[in-house]
């Protein structure tokens, strides 16, 4: 769920608690904030949401709001080709209890953007931690993002939307690009 307000799918913490509680037990909500308030992580964890952090949040904010897992993102640039896989991990590992998500950088956006980075950053990443891969992932190529790097996860909005709505038939098409490649990999 998004409870970043500046998202245009941004839902109200009362609206996040009604979906926690429809959704079957043992599957994983992720709450997504962009530098969100002690206040509203908590009332996440209390509707047993997993926080994602996507903004500019610190190490020290991020693990001193929660005790438990969650997702950091960075965002790397379209053209990463000459960024140091080494001096980025030493960068990013002040967020001990994080799973990494890669998402492409946009100027003024926190995610949704449709557009890949190099990959070849993330895969010595892959190699060593969790991290889930995000940013311009489709039906079209998930299937070799997850061949390359095989990432923890992969997250995907726009690859599987048309005209910014959820399409079914693109929905179905990523999952089966995603368990062939599983299979295959």
């Amino acid at each position: 769920m998004i409870f970043a307000p500046a998202s245009p799918r941004c839902v109200s913490a009362q609206a996040g608690r009604e979906i926690s509680r429809a959704v079957p037990a043992l599957v994983a909500l992720v709450g997504v904030f962009v530098e969100p308030t002690v206040a509203q992580v908590d009332a996440a964890l209390a509707a047993g949401y997993v926080p994602q952090f996507s903004g500019n949040e610190s190490a020290q904010a991020c693990e001193s709001v929660t005790a438990g897992p969650y997702i950091k993102v960075f965002h790397v640039p379209p053209d990463s080709a000459g960024l140091d896989p080494a001096e980025f991990e030493r960068s990013a590992n002040p967020y001990a209890h994080a799973t990494w998500m890669l998402d492409t950088v946009v100027e003024g956006k926190h995610g949704g953007t449709g557009r890949t980075f190099d990959w070849n950053l993330a895969r010595a990443l892959a190699a060593a931690r969790r991290i889930i891969i995000s940013g311009g992932l489709t039906p079209e190529n998930v299937g070799a993002c997850i061949r390359r790097l095989r990432p923890y996860g992969v997250d995907v909005r726009s690859g599987i939307e048309t005209d910014g709505v959820k399409d079914p038939v693109k929905m179905r098409a990523f999952v089966r690009a995603v368990k062939e490649a599983d299979a295959q990999a």
